[in-house]
């Protein structure tokens, strides 16, 4: 590049003047906060300039190294277990669940697949012959779902979970039994014969078709059986499990294939039940029938070493994916069973179903977040796009947009690096807000690098620049981390993980922008050197930047003391233009004058030349002659422009003051009543996509069928043969509970104690009767009945090793007491003897035990007598209650039910019993007993932290205090305007709140900065802080919103409510906050300023020698040529401490002679105005 033309000639007559010695500064008391925060920006010079100075190498060893952590992406997980994510870290419900895994290896024994079929029209009944007909086709199609895998076939039958399956002796018998016994189903088609085309089992016999359930005539089967085997358990077993009758109605509920023990309520088969006075059922609106599956652990071991999986190296994990594949392809027939216009429709659902949804949550949107990210960069280019090329930045607001995207792609990186779990809100939300977030400190260093102190030598501009706004990025991105962190205090583990993966992200957003991005801002200082085009560097700009030297006449030895004074310089001066059109501009000594501050507190004093302890954004550049270049009228326009001439002179009038309190003061009132609106929850359907066959299914059920399994669980640690009468008082106290569905009157009690206790009493009763007609005696029970001889067994049991019979006690004892109670020393012995003589009752008990009871096979005819030695259970340390809640639609709902539950075992506890309940209510809703006040105390804890870290850097507790006042503010109308838009208070919402007291950092720290260090009326300062401030803060407001603009295109309602919407309302809240309340708060309660000025004044200064004649004359002549030109400035001579590391001071003293040969090459390409001693302040 061409070196830069030489100056122009100047009048021929000119001589410069005499430099006066540097002005005396009169200096009070310095005070500590000055010099404190100079000291930390004299290390933020330091670094700026060492940056600057190595631009390439910290460039190219930063994007290495965030490059190499963004490789941790490789390994990421993605969590999408519920439990996993929401059930909290270190609660009871945790170490319930714990304790329920460690003893039953998984909490279910079966998982659930659902027909729920409801009428197009709605509000039709469904209880007619028609809608049964299309339910049992649904059904039909449902039940006969068949998939291959690993070379198999796998039907229901192969995989349903099975109920009360009898032990016998003969294998081949046993795997007979076990094909033809039918799967668990719950449907209203148990009411009818048809129930019985649902089970799929057959079996072989040699000359005769496949035995099945719709063919199979049980008393035929025993005859032909009976030669290969002893069946007269079985046989009693199907004189139990009696076939479903055909004329049995709905009311009342339906009956499964063993009419004593499978019994199933109104309320599992029938929803929107409407009945007569008399309770007879009237009508319905939903049918619901429900397959029961193994669970994949079941699945594993009841196949493991099984003929047919021998050769496919069977595992848990295959066993898995059968379930799966199986479960999807029963969705996708069940849906598809009824043609579209059929007057019913089915809505079909399984566990794959939800764990799809959420694997579908949580997929990174690649479309979405490469739409956001280019938006991002056309509107970061477009903002710092200028029509003179020597002040645009269009390169630098893309290359800043991808290294904020880099950034984050770091922090994920580390994060999944540390072992952190990627959820639904890492994937969907965090890309878009840490975006928005990081892009408001690129902006922000942009704009104050551009409107650098013109004075600042090249070399320290990146120094300048930091120690200008390197403390307000340092204050807004450690409050945002501090902010993250304290929300990763609410307890829920997905919340958790994505406020920790926040923080990480901005700490690696925070490293970018001081470290690296000052690279680029150096690199495009070089490319404005060398006058090269903005984008494309490799073209030369046609404009250039006119040079202005400005020398202030020195003050005189007379000292006035001002509270704002004004050192105003009128320079006159002229161009040279050359061939190549580069111009420079040569100065002329200027006359000057002391203006005092006016009398008036706003309109003469507020838009004066301005000064101040730091220019967050450097001077106003329409006060400085720019480029040659010519642009257009409307380009000149700007923010700063607007903050100052239009918004701060109204704002700041008192009666605008007085609006702006009462504006604000009245929608606070309105968030307070908000704020009692909002109600605890979050629901299923709110996660799931609208529109969609899940969500409509997810709408129904809770519609209709609000019915959750729940358990009772009884742990170790006390004896279950001494305290029954507590365990049945504890049973009891359960059921009473509101929201616990009563059994029928007719139905056996569903709890493990009460079926062993009435098992023992059957059995008790056989043996009297046999003992009173003599068919069992002291030395035989061969004669007796089965249950009669069982009796005979366990009545001679002693409990002792060492004497295990007595045979004395035949009558001497019973089985149970009067009083109910199961004799002690027979309690685990029985235990055994039932769990392995009564299947049907132990499975319909769903007890659960462990450890489980050994297994011992009952012979009446053994002569041997080691058919007596009956094993004893071992001390039990897990047992069951089954429970069914009902009406559970609201929160409060279900916390009324959690809190009852946890009341009744407090209770049990007094009297020695260890239960906890379990189940899917409380492992969800149980968070939100105690999720306000970890709200509360997050924020609280928060806010107490953003008031140390603003008074620790800003060193003003005064300022520290009124931020803090307005985030609280914020916080407090956010969650009111939550309750007016109906979005229920989650763990998601909570992290939100949380979170926006940091972001709201963002929108009134650099405000409050502003105004903290500029000297003047609390007016002055105010707009002072408005005109540096409106710009970037309004930048980054629309940044944030660009970031999270596309959230609103996620298919998930979700993300849209919770998400979106909460942001954006925080955002405009943060922009209202800091540019209307926060000013106004700050010229009505602002602290002091820092400094005050105090000047020399020179009386050579206010009366300049006249001109010697024929020289140039000064005052503005109409006859100037057009390249002359009038140039004003203001400088500012405030306090300043003593020297520190690194911070650039350049004295008057050493200010050199002004000459035509002093200006620098260097210097051509800026507009240079007299430096003064100042602190480096803020």
């Amino acid at each position: 590049m061409a070196r830069p033309p030489s100056l122009g000639e100047l009048p021929p007559d000119y001589t410069p003047p005499t430099r006066p010695a540097a002005p005396q500064i009169l200096v009070g008391s310095l005070k500590a906060p000055l010099w404190l925060r100079a000291y930390f920006q004299g290390l933020l010079f330091s670094l700026g300039c060492r940056i600057q100075k190595h631009c390439g190498k910290v460039l190219f060893l930063g994007l290495l190294a965030f490059g190499a952590l963004a490789l941790g992406l490789r390994v990421a997980v993605i969590e999408t277990d519920l439990e996993q994510l929401w059930v909290e870290v270190g609660s009871r419900v945790s170490r319930e669940l714990q304790y329920t895994k460690e003893k039953l290896g998984e909490e279910a024994a079966y998982t659930s697949q659902i027909l729920i079929q409801t009428p197009r029209q709605e509000g039709e009944n469904i209880l007619t012959p028609e809608a049964l007909r299309l339910h049992l086709q649904a059904a039909l199609v449902a039940s006969k779902v068949q998939v291959s895998l690993y070379g198999k076939s796998w039907d229901l039958n192969k995989i349903c979970y099975k109920s009360g399956v009898p032990l016998i002796e003969n294998g081949m018998i046993e795997r007979m039994i076990e094909k033809l016994f039918p799967c668990v189903i719950l449907t209203p088609l148990d009411c009818f014969w048809e129930g019985a085309k649902l089970q799929g089992g057959s079996a072989y016999l040699p000359g005769r078709p496949d035995i099945q359930w719709t063919n199979l005539d049980p008393e035929q089967l025993l005859e032909e059986l009976g030669p290969f085997a002893s069946l007269e358990g079985f046989q009693e077993l199907l004189d139990k499990a009696q076939a479903p009758s055909v004329a049995q109605e709905l009311t009342g509920g339906c009956h499964g294939f063993s009419h004593k023990f499978m019994h199933w309520q109104e309320e599992l088969l029938l929803g929107g039940m409407t009945r007569d006075p008399q309770g007879e059922l009237l009508r319905a609106e939903a049918l619901q029938s429900t397959f029961l599956l193994m669970s994949p652990r079941q699945l594993y071991e009841h196949f493991r070493g099984d003929y047919q999986t021998h050769d496919i190296g069977w595992s848990e994990e295959q066993a898995g994916t059968v379930l799966q594949a199986w479960q999807r392809r029963f969705v996708q027939l069940a849906q598809e069973a009824l043609p579209e216009n059929a007057s019913q429709q089915i809505h079909a659902f399984s566990s794959t179903t939800l764990d799809d949804i959420l694997h579908a949550f949580s997929e990174v949107s690649a479309a979405r977040v490469v739409g956001g990210y280019l938006l991002m960069l056309a509107y970061a280019c477009v903002t710092m796009l200028r029509w003179d090329c020597a002040q645009s930045q269009g390169a630098v607001g893309l290359a800043g947009v991808l290294l904020v995207a880099l950034a984050v792609a770091s922090g994920l990186g580390l994060c999944a690096l540390l072992g952190i779990a990627f959820n639904a809100a890492t994937t969907q939300v965090l890309p878009f807000l840490a975006l928005g977030i990081g892009v408001d400190d690129i902006f922000l260093l942009a704009h104050a690098f551009t409107e650098a102190p013109p004075g600042s030598p090249l070399q320290d501009r990146m120094g300048e620049c930091l120690l200008r706004t390197g403390a307000s990025v340092a204050l807004t991105s450690i409050n945002n981390i501090v902010a993250f962190f304290m929300a990763a205090l609410v307890p829920i583990p997905a919340l958790r993980a994505f406020s920790l993966q926040a923080a990480i992200v901005v700490s690696c957003n925070f490293a970018a922008v001081m470290l690296v991005f000052p690279a680029v801002l150096s690199l495009d200082l070089h490319r404005r050197h060398c006058r090269r085009l903005d984008v494309l560097c490799c073209f030369s700009s046609p404009c250039s930047a006119r040079v202005i030297q400005i020398v202030p006449q020195e003050l005189a030895d007379r000292t006035v003391s001002v509270g704002i004074a004004h050192l105003t310089a009128t320079v006159q001066a002229f161009t040279h233009g050359e061939a190549s059109s580069r111009h420079v501009v040569t100065s002329l000594p200027p006359q000057a004058h002391l203006v005092p501050p006016p009398s008036d507190p706003l309109s003469s004093e507020l838009f004066g030349p301005g000064g101040s302890t730091r220019d967050l954004l450097g001077q106003e550049e329409g006060t400085r002659k720019k480029a040659s270049c010519k642009s257009l009228s409307c380009a000149r326009w700007n923010l700063a422009h607007f903050a100052r001439n239009q918004f701060a002179p109204l704002l700041l009038q008192s009666h605008a003051k007085a609006v702006v309190l009462v504006l604000f003061g009245a929608l606070l009132g309105l968030s307070l009543y908000g704020a009692t609106l909002v109600q605890d929850g979050l629901a299923l359907t709110d996660v799931v996509p609208r529109g969609t066959k899940e969500h409509a299914f997810l709408s129904a059920q809770l519609r209709y069928f609000s019915l959750y399994e729940v358990a009772l669980v009884t742990q170790g640690g006390f004896d279950y043969a001494h305290s029954q009468r507590a365990l049945f008082d504890l049973h009891q106290r359960f059921s009473s509970l509101k929201a616990v569905l009563p059994p029928p009157a007719a139905q056996t009690p569903r709890t493990w104690l009460h079926y062993y206790r009435n098992w023992l009493q059957g059995i008790q009763a056989a043996f009297d009767q046999d003992w009173a007609s003599g068919r069992i005696t002291h030395h035989s029970y061969r004669n007796g009945s089965e249950d009669g001889a069982l009796a005979y067994k366990l009545l001679v049991q002693t409990g002792d090793a060492q004497e295990p019979l007595d045979f004395s006690q035949l009558t001497t004892r019973k089985l149970v007491d009067k009083e109910g109670l199961i004799p002690p020393e027979l309690f685990y012995v029985g235990l055994t003897m039932w769990v392995n003589s009564d299947p049907l009752g132990l499975a319909a008990s769903q007890a659960n035990f462990y450890p489980p009871p050994p297994e011992w096979l009952h012979d009446k005819y053994d002569t041997t007598g080691e058919n007596l030695r009956i094993p004893a259970a071992q001390p039990l340390e897990f047992a069951q209650f089954p429970f069914l809640l009902h009406g559970l639609q609201k929160t409060a709902d279900f916390m009324e039910a959690i809190e009852g539950a946890r009341a009744a075992c407090t209770e049990a506890g007094q009297a020695g019993v260890r239960a906890y309940p379990s189940g899917s209510p409380f492992l969800f809703w149980e968070q939100y007993l105690g999720l306000r006040r970890c709200f509360l105390l997050a924020v609280c804890i928060l806010l107490v932290c953003t008031f140390l870290v603003c008074a620790l850097l800003l060193l003003n507790p005064w300022t520290a205090g009124i931020i803090v006042l307005v985030l609280a503010m914020m916080t407090v109308e956010l969650f009111g305007i939550m309750g007016f838009l109906g979005i229920k208070l989650s763990a998601i919402p909570v992290v939100i709140l949380v979170a926006s007291v940091g972001i709201g950092v963002e929108f009134t720290v650099h405000v409050a900065l502003g105004f903290l260090t500029t000297q003047g009326s609390r007016n002055l300062r105010a707009a002072r802080a408005l005109e540096l401030t409106f710009a970037p803060v309004t930048d980054g407001a629309v940044s944030t919103l660009l970031g999270l603009l596309m959230l609103a295109g996620s298919n998930f309602d979700f993300i849209v409510r919770y998400f979106f919407v909460v942001l954006t309302v925080l955002t405009f809240l943060g922009l209202l906050h800091g540019l209307v309340l926060l000013p106004v708060l700050l010229s009505i309660l602002g602290p002091p300023p820092e400094v005050v000025q105090l000047y020399k004044e020179n009386p050579e200064v206010l009366n300049p020698p006249v001109p010697r004649p024929g020289g140039l004359r000064w005052g503005l002549s109409p006859t100037l040529p057009q390249s002359f030109a009038r140039v004003t400035t203001s400088v500012t001579v405030a306090l300043h401490p003593p020297p520190l590391p690194g911070t650039y001071i350049h004295p008057a003293s050493d200010e050199p002679a002004w000459s035509p040969a002093a200006t620098p090459a260097a210097n051509s390409s800026s507009n240079l105005t007299t430096r003064v001693p100042y602190p480096a302040t803020g």
